[in-house]
């Protein structure tokens, strides 16, 4: 493995293997896994948990971003967002590639083994292979549904944390998983529909393909509607109190008025200013309730 890296150590930088990682989603994972640990306790999370669970949860995330790269760098060289990715433009190859997801993800697995638990470990892995195996190498090409079946790897982060914490599986952490996977779709056709004709240009059978931008206009409000309920069972099961009720609101507010000026196509640009509105909303609305989770210990 570690020669297959040096191999093309001329042609990459440490940039290109960082980059194999996305970094960018990997960062927001982290968030929701670290409010998902912030979440599961009362008193103060160990800091080797904190530290070494979250550095394995990342690096197991980023191998399967890795993967992901190399599956996909056929379709990556047709679309203008991804034509320069490290393996797609040849400064790593697919071979450097593949090692370095596997370096990645036993390194990842070794440290949740040793500072965490078991049950977070399998599920990390599990989730690895959920988004490498199932949703990159089949469903992405296989049906127009794909982010819908396959978001649930994406949303185990929350969970994977609250794991890494108490050890055992509750009813808050999937909550927080359905969140995640509620937004999934409307995040993701919102882009799908932006970059429509490089998609079908690369034979992807996204929706805005597959049933055209109207169908996925609709779709899109319908699951944001979804979305928005499912926020706001925290606050329904004292899970949250009202500073999460009226962040979920506010934030489920403005999603659903970016999900509407999409679908009316009353505004230019709505399909890409949707999708970035939709970064900051998990965001937002995953601070808002580590926020309230502090505030209610307080009181």
């Amino acid at each position: 493995m570690a020669t297959v890296l040096r191999a093309h150590s001329e042609h990459a930088t440490w940039r290109d293997y960082l980059e194999l990682t996305k970094p960018r989603v990997v960062m927001l994972m982290l968030i929701t896994s670290l409010v998902g640990m912030f979440l599961a306790t009362r008193a103060g999370v160990p800091w080797t948990v904190l530290l070494f669970g979250n550095l394995g949860i990342g690096l197991c995330a980023g191998a399967a971003a890795a993967v992901n790269h190399v599956v996909d760098r056929r379709i990556d060289s047709i679309m203008a967002r991804t034509h320069k990715r490290p393996v797609t433009a040849g400064r790593v190859s697919p071979a450097a590639a593949i090692a370095f997801a596997l370096l990645l993800a036993t390194a990842g697995m070794g440290l949740l083994l040793l500072f965490t638990n078991q049950l977070a470990a399998w599920l990390t892995l599990a989730s690895l292979l959920g988004y490498a195996v199932i949703y990159t190498g089949f469903l992405k090409r296989a049906t127009p549904q794909n982010i819908v079946i396959g978001g649930l790897a994406g949303a185990a982060p929350p969970l994977l944390g609250w794991v890494a914490v108490t050890g055992h599986l509750s009813a808050e952490p999937l909550l927080l998983v359905l969140i995640i996977f509620a937004w999934t779709p409307p995040h993701f056709w919102a882009l799908a529909i932006h970059r429509k004709a490089e998609y079908a240009k690369a034979d992807i059978p996204m929706l805005p393909v597959t049933h055209g931008e109207h169908y996925t206009k609709v779709h899109i409000l319908l699951y944001t509607l979804v979305m928005f309920a499912v926020t706001l069972l925290p606050y329904a099961i004292h899970m949250s109190g009202p500073l999460y009720l009226v962040c979920a609101l506010l934030l489920g507010a403005r999603f659903l008025h970016w999900a509407w000026v999409l679908y009316r196509d009353s505004k230019p640009h709505a399909a890409i200013n949707t999708f970035k509105y939709s970064i900051w909303y998990l965001f937002l609305l995953f601070i808002a309730l580590l926020a309230d989770h502090y505030l209610l210990l307080n009181i």
